[in-house]
């Protein structure tokens, strides 16, 4: 077990972790980010730890992981410091064009992050993302709240579910988007592996809006990169299914943290149905090629 010894810790108050964050110094200055999860995390804290360390022997910028153990707190984890700026801060302060640059690079990036693969055994993903998805409608139909237009949202998972089969299946970053990436000396650094998952590939741009709501620029380079040119009919075909997925448990999610977080999501709802013209074209109307 570690007792902590460095010349200073700074507690961190951002994020929906339970986890305790600190940026901590040593005595010859160097800064580290330090995470202490309650003892019952270890297996996934350790499962979180070790798949760090396959990311960044991709070449990935991330925060790499340094040190892990326990300590009388729970079970700790130390990783470089990032020392830059957030990309959701900075990104209205961009021209277009590199907005549209910056997200071509996250999209590069998440391809590499994409070699990982699933586990043999992992279980098919049609019949596991059904059952989550199923979860979600019921979650949906009986919370109290409700968006204008949800019927088409769950018309059109209904009428596409074939599309799950056969899907190839990687690691997922799992909440890949605009709010979990920092910029380092003008390097694009992806940070908070904690939703990490094993799944479709494609899957992880259910998270998008977040970035087209920030900058469409941005977004369209995001697909851009990741594919190499304009995405296949199939993946925008896809996206709008767990984008579609998504916004229905958005809802329900919402209710117990208050009005604001309601709002949000409840003008989410509303936009993904302006993006996917109430879900009758996959292409949303965010989404223009730059080349």
């Amino acid at each position: 077990m570690t007792e902590f010894q460095f010349a200073s810790m700074i507690p961190i108050n951002k994020g929906w972790s339970e986890d305790k964050k600190y940026q901590v110094k040593k005595d010859d200055g160097s800064k580290y980010l330090l995470r202490i999860s309650p003892i019952e995390r270890f297996e996934t804290r350790k499962a979180l730890f070790s798949i760090l360390q396959e990311v960044a022997a991709l070449d990935v910028a991330i925060c790499k992981p340094v040190e892990f153990g326990t300590c009388k707190d729970g079970v700790y984890a130390l990783y470089t410091w990032v020392e830059g700026q957030d990309v959701e801060a900075v990104i209205a302060l961009l021209t277009e064009s590199e907005q549209y640059l910056l997200g071509i690079k996250s999209g590069e990036i998440l391809k590499k992050i994409h070699a990982i693969p699933a586990p043999e055994n992992q279980e098919a993903w049609d019949s596991r993302f059904n059952r989550k998805t199923n979860f979600k409608i019921k979650k949906y139909q009986e919370c109290p709240l409700t968006f204008k237009g949800d019927d088409k949202v769950i018309e059109y998972i209904k009428n596409n579910r074939a599309l799950l089969k056969n899907r190839p299946q990687c690691f997922q970053h799992g909440d890949y988007h605009i709010g979990n990436m920092m910029l380092e000396k003008n390097q694009l650094v992806i940070i908070d592996f904690d939703r990490f998952d094993f799944g479709d590939p494609w899957e992880e741009f259910n998270r998008i809006v977040w970035c087209a709501a920030k900058s469409p620029y941005f977004a369209t380079g995001q697909l851009d990169g990741y594919f190499g040119s304009k995405p296949p009919l199939e993946f925008f075909k896809l996206l709008a299914f767990y984008i579609a997925s998504n916004t229905l448990s958005s809802i329900y999610w919402a209710l117990p943290f208050g009005q604001s977080d309601v709002d949000t999501m409840m003008k989410q709802a509303s936009d993904v149905l302006d993006w996917f013209d109430n879900m009758q074209n996959p292409v949303p109307t965010w989404y223009h090629p730059y080349r």
